[in-house]
C-alpha cells in the first residue's frame, strides 16, 4: 500500500492534471458498476430471484460512459476548481489558511458553484450518452435534478469542511474521489431509480416554484 501511495504522490508531481483524469475515471466508472449492482441486486430480492435465476447483469456501455465523464470533466475540472479556489481565498480574499473564515468561505463556494454544476453536467451528459432528446433531458432534470441536489446537500458539506481544514490542496481531489466512488454510485442509482416513488416527496418544492416552468 506504501508503495502505491508512493508511486501516486510521484505521478501527481510530476503530471498532476494526467493523474486526476484517469483516478477520476476509473473511480466514477467502479462507483456506477457498483450503482448497477445494487440495482440489480435490489430489484432481484424484490421480484423474490436469485442471483441464479436472474444474473448480475452490468451494462458495460453505461459504466464506460459515466467513467468518461470522471475522465471528461470531474478530473480536469476538479483538479483546477480546487487549485483555483485555494488561490482565491489565499491571494484574493487573503485569508488565513485553516481559519475558520477560510475554510467556510471555501465550503460555501463549492456547495454554491460546483456542488450544482456538478449535478446539472453529469444529469445532461447522461442524457445525451443515452441519446435522449433535448426535452426529455429537461424532464429528466425536473425529476432527478432537485432530489440529488438536496440529499448531497447535506453530506457534502460536511465532507468538504474536513477536506478544506485538514487536506492539502494536491490532495484534495483525491480526498474528494474516494467520496466520489460513494457519490457517482449514488447520482448513478438516483439516475436509474427514474420515476420512483420516493421522488414525489420533492414534488411539493418543486411546485412552489410555480407552473411556469
Amino acid at each position: 500500500m506504501m508503495k502505491l501511495w508512493k508511486w501516486y504522490r510521484n505521478c501527481l508531481t510530476l503530471h498532476p492534471v494526467k493523474t486526476q483524469v484517469i483516478s477520476s475515471g476509473l473511480i466514477w466508472g467502479f462507483g456506477d458498476v457498483a450503482a448497477q449492482s445494487i440495482t440489480n441486486y435490489t430489484t432481484n430480492k424484490q421480484q423474490c430471484q436469485s442471483d441464479k435465476e436472474k444474473g448480475v447483469k452490468v451494462d458495460w456501455k453505461r459504466a464506460a460512459t459515466t467513467s468518461l465523464f470522471g475522465f471528461g470533466f470531474v478530473g480536469p475540472v476538479g483538479h483546477f476548481w480546487y487549485e483555483g479556489l485555494d488561490h482565491f481565498m489565499r491571494l484574493r480574499l487573503v485569508l488565513h489558511p485553516n481559519s475558520l473564515r477560510f475554510v467556510a468561505s471555501k465550503v460555501a463556494i463549492d456547495s454554491i458553484l460546483f456542488g450544482p454544476l456538478d449535478l446539472f453536467v453529469f444529469f445532461t451528459y447522461m442524457g445525451f450518452s443515452n441519446g435522449k432528446s433535448v426535452p426529455q433531458i429537461k424532464e429528466d432534470l425536473k425529476r432527478d435534478y432537485l432530489p440529488a441536489l438536496i440529499l448531497e446537500g447535506g453530506i457534502w458539506p460536511v465532507v468538504q469542511v474536513l477536506n478544506f481544514r485538514f487536506v492539502p490542496v494536491r490532495y484534495q481531489l483525491l480526498y474528494v474521489n474516494f467520496f466520489c466512488l460513494l457519490d457517482s454510485c449514488f447520482l448513478s442509482w438516483v439516475e436509474q431509480q427514474q420515476d420512483a416513488a420516493w421522488k414525489k416527496w420533492f414534488q411539493p418544492l418543486k411546485d412552489q416554484n410555480g407552473p411556469g416552468e
